[in-house]
């Protein structure tokens, strides 16, 4: 009998963790507190902000947790997650996740460089292409975690590449990002946040 008590209790376990999602219609409701940074509909307007329309919704849930956990920092953020439960994170992300992101624009001066360095990366410095986790497209992957950065606003790009370059940021999977940024240098951050704004 203590046996099917355990087994009953897994089960419920299991399929509660299966069954964890979120509700687009009160995220909604639950993001109001989210629009002057964010948008109403998850495009910020304002640059150094960034873009959650359109971000899958299981990477979203991990930055909410980072940064109630500390894991990632920010002031601002960590005020804004300290009173959100799990459901709540899983509400905003499926609300944010079944928005439509505003396309971006990609200047043409910016082109050459980055495009050799997101799709094929730097051999000789040992430096990753942004494609192998990001994708041809920069969709990235909800089940990895790896965020979709086509359309993301330029600036707020460049601000996370230089936080995982000096360690202010370092919540990514086995340090990928801060071991990439790092070998980055300004004007190759800089053309690449500018080229992701167009990647659609």
């Amino acid at each position: 009998m203590k046996n099917v008590a355990i087994a009953l209790t897994l089960l419920v376990g299991l399929v509660g963790t299966v069954n964890a999602t979120g509700n687009s219609e009160a995220g909604k409701t639950k993001s109001a507190t989210c629009m002057a940074c964010h948008g109403a509909d998850g495009n910020a307007a304002i640059t150094i902000y960034p873009k959650l329309a359109g971000q899958h919704a299981d990477y979203i849930v991990k930055q909410l947790k980072d940064f109630k956990s500390g894991a990632r920092k920010d002031p601002i953020m960590a005020g804004m997650v300290a009173a959100l439960s799990e459901q709540d994170m899983l509400d905003l992300a499926a609300f944010y996740q079944s928005q439509q992101v505003t396309d971006g624009t990609t200047p043409e001066s910016v082109v050459a460089v980055a495009k050799s360095l997101y799709q094929g990366g730097d051999m000789e410095r040992n430096i990753a292409s942004c494609i192998a986790c990001h994708g041809p497209r920069g969709n990235g992957s909800g089940l990895a975690k790896f965020p979709k950065i086509a359309s993301q606003n330029p600036d707020y790009i460049a601000a996370q590449l230089k936080k995982f370059r000096s360690g202010e940021r370092a919540n990514d999977p086995s340090g990928m990002m801060v071991d990439t940024a790092k070998k980055l240098t300004d004007a190759e951050i800089d053309a690449l946040s500018k080229y992701l704004g167009g990647l659609h």
